[in-house]
């Protein structure tokens, strides 16, 4: 009985449940999409780190994010090697350079210089050519994504970094960058000449523990060896990088905030309507009161009316959220729906339509059932 009398309410006046719908829809949406480009930025930002075969990074003291960091000379190689527990040391060349367009455009791009033999760090996810072909000279991997950035058109292009001749040999498929500045895999060897670095500098160095290592043991060992250096496990790698990107640019504390202000726009739109409603029925909420309905036979009445409308909006708009996260799979900043996040979002929803309900249900309780008779 509490299903139907929620349904005749909430079906009784169509555009008030438009209204509804149309307001929570909206705000499912907006979530979906903050909090979607939230989670893909975040991946985006970790990607490179994530990808790389190592469990400590070694940089330049206040090194934030992939994309910068001084230079090292290379003799810290050597002392991370004579650490016990340290299986190997990867140096890495990652700085931001200048692309040059065949046309004379410029583009600012990252160069990552890396030994592609070895299993440190080294693209993936490769859809043409091969990490073969990006030791040949002047040899460099592109994402797909970036041809229009680039200037180029595939394979065999050709381009200029920071005055030097490269060639495109390798193509990825999906690693981007969050500030959409493409990043430029190249060989070590390679990725010093562009930056003009002598032999054996490099901006990283990448440690690979032996196996049964202690990471927490290492790190404060290589610490105590470079301190004034920043020694670092990956995961804080990846927070500092999160820290910098999402928070240091205030992109994150924005699409928190639009996040929010949909999820507040969604609940007074929903309040407002669930009020309205209960305000039509205040009549028939009384008969109910009269006939000796408890109140809380009747908050479930006013709160069933609300997750019916939760549900609806959810629905619609996850359908519409959906086909927009499908359109942003090919772009330089995906939008990424999790099923985790899915069902953060329903349970969000749920609470968004149960908060708003709360205005109605005061106003029933005030409600005295005298007043049916007095009609």
């Amino acid at each position: 009985m509490i299903l139907t009398l929620a349904m005749r309410n909430l079906f009784y006046d169509k555009v008030s449940l438009a209204v509804t719908i149309v307001g929570i829809l909206f705000s499912v949406v907006l979530v979906s999409v903050q909090l979607g480009i939230y989670a893909g930025g975040s991946r985006i930002i970790t990607s490179v780190i994530e990808n790389a075969d190592g469990e400590i990074w070694i940089a330049a003291f206040g090194t934030k994010s992939i994309e910068e960091s001084g230079t090292l000379a290379g003799n810290e190689r050597h002392t991370a090697l004579a650490t016990p527990g340290v299986a190997r040391v990867y140096p890495i060349v990652s700085t931001f350079s200048n692309w040059k367009k065949p046309d004379g455009a410029r583009q600012l791009c990252v160069v990552i210089g890396t030994e592609v033999s070895d299993s440190g760090l080294k693209p993936w996810n490769i859809v043409g050519g091969g990490l073969e072909e990006l030791k040949l000279p002047d040899a460099v991997a592109i994402d797909e994504t970036y041809f229009k950035y680039l200037g180029v058109n595939g394979i065999g292009s050709t381009a200029e970094i920071n005055g030097q001749r490269v060639r495109v040999t390798t193509l990825t498929h999906g690693i981007r960058s969050f500030t959409t500045t493409p990043y430029i895999f190249t060989t070590l060897k390679q990725g010093r000449k562009l930056q003009g670095m002598p032999p054996g500098s490099a901006n990283f160095y990448l440690v690979k523990l032996a196996e049964g290592a202690d990471t927490a043991t290492v790190q404060a060992d290589l610490k105590s060896r470079m301190p004034d250096l920043d020694v670092i496990t990956k995961a804080e790698f990846k927070q500092r990088s999160l820290r910098h990107w999402l928070f240091g640019t205030g992109a994150g504390i924005a699409l928190i905030g639009g996040a929010i202000l949909g999820t507040l726009v969604g609940t007074v739109i929903v309040a407002q309507t669930l009020y309205a409603s209960t305000k039509d029925h205040l009549n028939e909420f009384a008969t109910l009161r009269a006939l000796g309905s408890s109140s809380g036979y009747i908050h479930r009445v006013i709160l069933t009316q609300a997750g019916l409308s939760a549900v609806l909006g959810y629905v619609l708009g996850m359908t519409l959220a959906l086909g927009i996260v499908a359109l942003s799979v090919n772009t330089e900043l995906p939008i990424i729906m999790t099923p985790s996040l899915a069902v953060g979002l329903f349970a969000l929803t749920v609470s968004m339509c149960a908060i708003s309900a709360v205005a109605a249900i005061i106003k029933v309780t005030r409600i005295d059932p005298a007043m049916v008779f007095s009609r």
